[in-house]
């Protein structure tokens, strides 16, 4: 029997098959292609199972091959990887302008590894209900002016308090599985609610004394959408640490780089501080934005230290 995992517990999982959903677990281990990982088995996989006699509940066998999935380093186990999700149609990554802020860095590392898979990404700006000083809106701009440019639609919402969220987002999510991610805090489990309703068990009560959702999400799960498609609820993140990509490799999946590739003076370019770099050219001329570079030569020395 087939079906596909919508919740992990870290030793069980639920998985949604024609007949219902059925409650399954690991037999033995699984070679995962040389990827050392904390979870064998990610929300959104697609498995093979069979009961367990005698039993109500059931065994996976195999995982079928996957499409894509996000991947970061583990917080737990060095050199170990976890897999957020797996077969994933595009991601939403909710970000913060204060409390917490979201910083780039974490931003364009979460961006690398989507496009590692060519998912494509929008950031969802939240809580844009609450009043803000002239730095926070000067760095909502520059989210605007870094990413929209690049193909990275910058959406800002309420999720507490629109009550327009289905009517705006619905139409986006039709028949796709969507990724929701970003830092603890800001508010992923606020919109997955204004969107699944009965997904109200992912979030604790709205606090009295703040009027925020506590966030509370400790597994990832995919939620189905009544009018067709999943989300997959995530646990918030305190950082983003990508795995072992190739000096060479990095600059592929900054957007804006990769129509420069190829036209450096030295194949093996890293884009540092080679002579005849088009990349650097290019960032010289202004059409690299000079944070995006930071990000860049930031994440190729931390793989660097890694090695």
């Amino acid at each position: 029997m087939k079906g596909r995992v919508i919740k992990s517990t870290g030793s069980w999982y639920t998985v949604k098959t024609d007949s219902g959903n059925i409650q399954a677990r690991l037999r033995g281990k699984f070679k995962q292609d040389d990827l050392k990982l904390t979870n064998p088995i990610a929300v959104g996989d697609y498995v093979e199972v069979e009961r367990e006699e005698d039993q109500p509940t059931s065994v996976i066998k195999e995982i079928l091959p996957r499409e894509n999935y996000i991947i970061r380093k583990s917080t737990r186990k060095s050199h170990f990887s976890h897999i957020l999700a797996s077969n994933i149609d595009q991601a939403f990554l909710i970000v913060t302008l204060r409390n917490p802020r979201t910083s780039l860095g974490f931003i364009d590392r979460f961006l690398v590894s989507t496009e590692s898979f060519r998912i494509p990404a929008t950031i969802l700006v939240n809580k844009m209900d609450e009043k803000y000083k002239d730095k926070d809106l000067e760095y909502l701009q520059d989210l605007k002016e870094i990413y929209e440019p690049l193909g990275y639609p910058v959406i800002e919402i309420s999720a507490l308090k629109a009550d327009n969220l289905k009517e705006q987002f619905i139409p986006l999510l039709k028949g796709k599985t969507i990724l929701l991610s970003g830092h603890s805090g800001v508010g992923k489990s606020t919109f997955l609610n204004k969107l699944v309703p009965e997904a109200q068990q992912a979030t604790k009560e709205i606090s009295k004394f703040s009027a925020k959702g506590v966030h509370t999400t400790t597994f990832a799960e995919m939620f189905e959408l009544a009018e067709g498609g999943y989300l997959i609820d995530t646990p918030g993140i305190k950082e983003f640490g990508i795995l072992d990509i190739e000096d060479q490799e990095l600059s592929h999946y900054f957007v804006e780089m990769r129509q420069y590739l190829g036209q450096c003076k030295y194949n093996n370019c890293r884009h540092i501080n080679e002579p005849g770099c088009m990349v650097l050219e290019k960032l010289e001329e202004g059409f690299i934005h000079p944070y995006r570079y930071d990000s860049y030569v930031n994440i190729l020395f931390e793989e660097d230290d890694h090695r």
